[in-house]
């Protein structure tokens, strides 16, 4: 379903603290990644859904949130058509491909298109 939120983000200079808070507010259970170099811990919040606690040294106060899409770069296209930003997509291999992108008032977002063929 095209704008149903799949993922989300939430950055932590703190991984291993984030991850006792989150589970300790909503009882999630993280796992490992497999992301080589990278501390990125996955959670299942439904059964497609989910997100991830990730590593970032920059201060933010606010998650990446992901909406699903059934074309990327149709919905890419959309988004600076209609006044807004979008970067242009990345893959995820094995998974699909995202974008960054920002609306006109400037609130950040982020696209995703499952395609596990991507990276194969």
């Amino acid at each position: 379903m095209s704008g149903k939120i799949v993922h989300f983000e939430l950055p932590a200079r703190d991984t291993a603290g984030a991850r006792t808070f989150y589970s300790g507010v909503f009882g999630w259970e993280f796992g490992e990644s497999g992301i080589p170099g990278f501390e990125y811990y996955l959670v299942r919040t439904g059964e497609d859904q989910g997100g991830a606690v990730m590593a970032s040294e920059e201060a933010t106060d606010h998650p990446t949130v992901y909406f699903d899409t059934d074309d990327i770069d149709a919905t890419i296209a959309a988004v600076r058509e209609l006044g807004g930003e979008a970067t242009d997509k990345r893959p995820i291999p094995q998974v699909g491909w995202f974008a960054h992108a920002k609306d006109p008032e400037g609130v950040e977002f982020s696209l995703f298109e499952s395609d596990e063929s991507v990276g194969t």
